[in-house]
């Protein structure tokens, strides 16, 4: 028997009604608005007094299964990939829990009984292990079922830090499997890369110890971060994750993959489109140029040439600049000698800098779904499959034609690790792709003024506009041992029909 074919069939998302408008933040904070939506985006969402993680992953795992009827009793893996988890014990059986009373409510079979329900967890990487552990599960022991990935998480950082702006809410579930509809994974020439960064960007549990409780009981999940250092190990672990996937391609040359440039800079070319995860606009589009610098900087001839011209651009010495993308420096020195505002990739980033006014990064950059993506802020494990999402949406409704092509996705984690996946588009792509709705899950929302959204964000006691919508899962209260048995801090779920 041959291997099947694995992949993505479907999306749903699930993203919070509440937004923040970047230019009334701007406002308020007295930021430069300008210098704001170039970097980071437009605006952020933000969870509900009553929602969490697991409420929003809910409710887009519920709505995936309805969007692409699916058969609850054949779905045997249920990931969670998050870093906003309430529970350092249970996780996806949360989830699957909220599913199962919801569907039982409207007439539909559960979620198989036999049904893996793990939770990942590496900063934003997550969601991608969970997709990669469901493609290992179909591949070997799951055949003919269903998977699904469902990524979840609250951005949140401290007012007056800055990160504030880069902040946000969703949540997106993936429909994994064997004869995909949408996207075939590509595994077998992906590209992966980590090591340890320190204090790159931490949520230790001491943080806890130092808040005073919200109204609402949940804690403020303000991580411990370094903004100029988290920039350098993006940077340098993008570049690891593409580096092991360009020597993929080397190695794979007639082994009767679909054809696929094994010369980096033609493969990077041939892309229809690259997806990254986003922390912001900015970083999005910082590494893939940087992927795009290596690819040329491992090549020869024509490839030198072309790095050569950017390097001129930018006043920057080639040779170096070929030295300093491929040396693969030791990013935790920085640590050890307290020097984490330094810049170990001046030369890339200088000519990353002048390359942004080139025609080659406008043939680069995927603008498919980015006016989407600017509005909804950073969903840390959430942020790639949105964007993939209302990307393929985007495609599907305006007529680009993307069957046989590749994509490439690009996730990344703090602390760091990343993960570098080519992806296939499936022949009746669009059929799929047109029940993604990612634009419905981002309509209607309630603007927030400064008063109300300093309530949320502190999670003080505020009246707030919106009544609970149909189809959503809600907290509906937090254990207090009041029972006649020890519940406290567990918290209770209510499907609103």
């Amino acid at each position: 028997m041959s291997d099947p074919q694995i992949g993505i069939s479907g999306f749903a998302s699930y993203l919070p009604r509440y937004r923040v408008p970047l230019d009334a933040w701007c406002r308020w904070s007295g930021d430069n608005w300008d210098k704001v939506r170039a970097v980071v985006g437009s605006g952020f969402r933000m969870r509900g007094p009553d929602e969490n993680a697991y409420t929003m992953a809910a409710t887009a795992v519920l709505r995936l299964i309805r969007q692409y009827d699916l058969d609850p009793g054949r779905i045997g893996f249920l990931g969670l990939g998050t870093e906003s988890s309430t529970d350092n014990s249970a996780g996806a059986v949360i989830v699957k829990g909220m599913v199962n009373r919801a569907l039982t409510g409207l007439g539909l079979p559960p979620l198989a009984r036999a049904c893996e329900v793990p939770e990942f967890k590496h900063a934003c990487l997550g969601g991608v292990y969970a997709m990669k552990a469901a493609a290992r599960y179909l591949a070997l022991d799951g055949r003919g079922r269903h998977a699904i990935v469902v990524c979840s998480d609250v951005a949140e950082y401290a007012r007056a830090t800055s990160g504030e702006p880069t902040q946000g809410a969703g949540a997106v579930a993936m429909l994994i499997e064997e004869s995909p509809r949408m996207l075939g994974l590509e595994l077998m020439i992906s590209g992966s890369a980590s090591d340890y960064r320190g204090p790159d960007f931490r949520k230790p549990f001491l943080r806890f110890m130092q808040q005073t409780p919200s109204a609402y009981a949940q804690p403020r999940d303000f991580p411990v971060f370094n903004g100029k250092y988290s920039t350098t190990c993006y940077i340098d672990e993008a570049l690891a994750a593409m580096r092991d996937l360009f020597g993929r391609l080397k190695q794979a040359g007639g082994t009767g993959l679909r054809a696929v440039a094994t010369r980096p800079s033609r493969f990077m070319r041939d892309l229809s489109a690259t997806f990254l995860h986003r922390p912001y606009q900015r970083m999005a589009e910082t590494g893939l140029i940087m992927s795009y610098l290596l690819a040329l900087a491992i090549g020869d001839g024509d490839d030198l040439a072309e790095l050569g011209a950017y390097a001129q651009a930018a006043d920057v010495d080639v040779d170096a600049l070929i030295a300093e993308l491929t040396a693969g420096p030791d990013v935790y020195r920085l640590v050890e000698d307290q020097r984490l505002s330094d810049e170990l990739y001046p030369l890339a980033v200088q000519t990353a800098r002048a390359f942004r006014g080139h025609p080659r990064f406008d043939e680069l950059m995927t603008r498919l779904g980015t006016e989407e993506m600017l509005e909804v802020g950073n969903l840390y494990t959430a942020s790639l499959p949105a964007w993939m999402a209302a990307g393929l949406e985007e495609a599907a409704r305006t007529g680009v034609d993307l069957s046989g092509r590749r994509i490439l996705t690009l996730g990344y984690g703090s602390g760091d690790a990343a993960e570098a996946i080519p992806m296939v588009v499936m022949p009746d792509w669009q059929s799929a792709a047109a029940r993604i709705g990612f634009t419905r899950a981002l309509a209607d929302p309630v603007d927030l003024d400064a008063e109300g959204y300093a309530a949320l964000h502190d999670g003080h006691a505020f009246e707030y506009p919106l009544a609970h919508q149909d189809g959503v899962f809600y907290i509906d209260r937090i254990g207090a041992r009041e029972a006649h048995f020890d519940d406290s801090g567990i918290e209770y779920y209510r499907y609103h029909g």
